[in-house]
C-alpha cells in the first residue's frame, strides 16, 4: 500500500468530543501530529484529552459556516466524525440538518482549501441484506418507508461526499459497524452493556457487525496516509447474533445471560409502552419503534475489503467486549 508523506500542518477533526473523535485524537497526537478539535461551546473537552499540549480546541458548528470557514485555516486534512445519532421519529429534522447539510458544508470546504477528507459514514447507509449474502460496500441503501430517519440521514450525508467527490475532493468514506470500546461509558453502544447489566431478560433473533473505536480510529488514519482515493470500506471486526453478544457481555460482568428470545410483538407492546411513558415523563422514549424493528435485522457485514487495502487485524470482539465490561464494572 502505497501512503503519503506525513506533514507538520495542521489535522482537524470535527465531532472532536464525542466517543470516535476522542479515540481519533488520542491515536494522532501519539504520532506526535498536531490536531485542530472541533467542538461546539455546550461540548466538554474528554477527560482523555485534557491538557494535552498537541490539540488546539475550537468553538464552531457544523451547521454555521461562518464559524466553520476559519477552522479550515491552515488544514490539510479532515476527519469528519460529527453526527447526530437518533432513532426516535421526533429527531428527524435535527437528523437531516446535522447528518446532511452539516456535512455539505464540510465537503465545500475541502473543496475550497483542497483539504483531504475522511468521513465517517455508518452501516445503516449500505442496506440491507440480500437474502442469505454478507453486505459488502457494493450494496446501497434502496429507498424502503419503514427505514428509520437515521439511516436517511447518513445515505445521504455520504451522497454530499460523493457530489463532492464529482466536483474534484479527494476523500474516503468509512462505514463503521457498532463501535465498542471502554470509554463510551453508557451511552451509545454502551447503553447495551447498561441493559445486560441491569439484568436484561430479552434478546431478539438479529445479527450485526461489531467493531472496536481503536481499530476504527486506526483505520480511518492508515487510509488517510494511504494513496486511496474516491472508495467507501465496512469497518467491522466481525458479525455477533445479539444473543451470542448478549451473553459474551453477561459473561463479562459475571451473570446470567439473557435466555428469553422477545418475538415482535413482543417488542410492539414495549415501544407502544415506551412511547406512553414518555409523554408522562418528557424524556426520550427507551424503546422507539425504528430501534425495535432494526432489532429483527439479520445484518452480516464483510470486511474483505479494509482489509486487502490496509492489512489491519481487528481486535477480537471477545477481547473488546471484556474490556468494556471491566471498565463499567
Amino acid at each position: 500500500m502505497k501512503t503519503r508523506e506525513q506533514t507538520d500542518e495542521m489535522i482537524l477533526v470535527t465531532g472532536a468530543t464525542g466517543f470516535l473523535g476522542t479515540e481519533l485524537i488520542n491515536q494522532l497526537t501519539a504520532q506526535n501530529l498536531r490536531v485542530r478539535a472541533l467542538k461546539r461551546s455546550t461540548s466538554t473537552i474528554p477527560q482523555l484529552l485534557e491538557g494535552n499540549a498537541l490539540v488546539e480546541w475550537f468553538v464552531a458548528d457544523i451547521n454555521e459556516p461562518e464559524t466553520l470557514a476559519d477552522a479550515f485555516e491552515d488544514i490539510t486534512q479532515v476527519y469528519h466524525c460529527a453526527a447526530f445519532i437518533s432513532f426516535d421519529p421526533k429527531d428527524k429534522s435535527k437528523l437531516l440538518k446535522i447528518n446532511i447539510e452539516g456535512t455539505s458544508n464540510i465537503v465545500n470546504l475541502c473543496i475550497h482549501h483542497q483539504a483531504r477528507l475522511v468521513h465517517v459514514s455508518s452501516i445503516a447507509a449500505l442496506g440491507n441484506a440480500k437474502k442469505g449474502e454478507q453486505i459488502t460496500e457494493k450494496d446501497f441503501w434502496e429507498y424502503d418507508a419503514h427505514v428509520h430517519a437515521y439511516a436517511i440521514s447518513k445515505y445521504e450525508g455520504e451522497m454530499e461526499v460523493w457530489r463532492g467527490i464529482a466536483e474534484g475532493l479527494d476523500a474516503v468514506i468509512v462505514n463503521p459497524a457498532v463501535i465498542i470500546g471502554k470509554n463510551a461509558g453508557f451511552t451509545g453502544s454502551g447503553a447495551i452493556f447498561k441493559l445486560v447489566k441491569d439484568g436484561l431478560k430479552f434478546y431478539t433473533d438479529g445479527a450485526t457487525g461489531i467493531v472496536d473505536v481503536e481499530d476504527v480510529a486506526k483505520s480511518m488514519i492508515a487510509l488517510m496516509n494511504s494513496e486511496i482515493s474516491s472508495e467507501r470500506y465496512t469497518l467491522s471486526a466481525d458479525n455477533l447474533n445479539y444473543k451470542d453478544f448478549f451473553a459474551e457481555i453477561a459473561k463479562g460482568f459475571e451473570m446470567k445471560a439473557p435466555a428469553t428470545e422477545a418475538k415482535p410483538w413482543m417488542l410492539g407492546i414495549a415501544w407502544r409502552a415506551a412511547k406512553l411513558a414518555s409523554w408522562f415523563t418528557g424524556k426520550a422514549p427507551a424503546l422507539t419503534r425504528d430501534a425495535a424493528r432494526s432489532s429483527f435485522n439479520l445484518s452480516y457485514y464483510n470486511n474483505t475489503k479494509i482489509k486487502n487495502a490496509i492489512h489491519i487485524h481487528f481486535k477480537p470482539l471477545k477481547e473488546s467486549i471484556l474490556e468494556v465490561c471491566q471498565a463499567l464494572k
